[in-house]
């Protein structure tokens, strides 16, 4: 029973999450943007807002413009969580390439990185007046979330150990609508449960600034307001039936 709830849960969350980013996507495409804004000092190229867009989900350069200790906490959490999401690709194939099972030692590391960027974060949400006058509750869910899932993946390693193996057979399973039994560890199914409730609510909050940072009219536009007029599709059509 409870394996069959855990899978049902991972198949709901998993439809929910692509379901969800891709009508959050499909409406960050077809939003207008009515005005040139792309934010100063702008390319004027493509290819350079392609090398922008690049050093800005890379490095996060404009955050760290405008403030270098919370440029450094965003930046670390974000480097180890991408880290610790590949370190677990491992469950998800067989056999684990050996470029992937040398990244298991780091992939520890980037759990505990992973945290400390959180509580950075979460900390300036705290501390930093005008930051907390504009934090919300969903705010606070969020961080508690991400440090519950990081907080209890770390505890799996050096605490409560679980047949790691026999996950791993679960999760191949689920990919093959073939389900197999899940250990019954309590804090493997709370950080399970967890990261089931990340992917469910993912696609609805703040988180999904992941894909809408390429949607940024201040980001992805040429300054090149001098060369041509800028028209969003809606102002272009509208003049065009005014013209007939």
């Amino acid at each position: 029973m409870l394996t069959t709830i855990y899978a049902c849960l991972f198949y709901g969350a998993t439809a929910i999450f692509l379901a969800g980013m891709v009508l959050r996507i499909t409406r960050f495409a077809r939003t207008p943007a009515p005005l040139k804004i792309p934010t100063m000092p702008a390319p004027t190229t493509k290819s350079g807002v392609a090398y922008r867009l690049l050093r800005e989900v890379t490095v996060f350069e404009s955050l760290f413009r405008a403030n270098k200790w919370i440029w450094a906490f965003g930046w670390i959490f974000h480097v180890a969580l991408a880290v610790v999401l590949i370190r677990h690709l491992r469950y998800f194939v067989q056999p684990v390439p050996s470029l992937l099972a040398l990244m298991q030692p780091l992939g520890v590391l980037a759990g505990f990185a992973m945290v400390a960027g959180l509580a950075g974060l979460w900390g300036r949400r705290l501390i930093v007046p005008r930051i907390r006058y504009i934090t919300g509750p969903s705010d606070h869910l969020m961080l508690a979330l991400l440090v519950a899932i990081g907080c209890s993946g770390l505890l799996m390693k050096f605490v409560a150990h679980t047949d790691i193996v026999a996950v791993k057979t679960f999760f191949l399973g689920l990919m093959r609508f073939d389900i197999q039994p899940l250990p019954s560890d309590p804090i493997l199914l709370v950080h399970l449960g967890l990261v089931a409730t990340l992917m469910i609510v993912f696609p609805f909050s703040k988180l999904v600034h992941a894909a809408g940072v390429f949607f940024s009219p201040s980001r992805n536009q040429v300054d090149d307001s001098r060369e041509r007029r800028h028209l969003a599709p809606w102002a272009a059509k509208l003049e065009a039936d005014r013209a007939r």
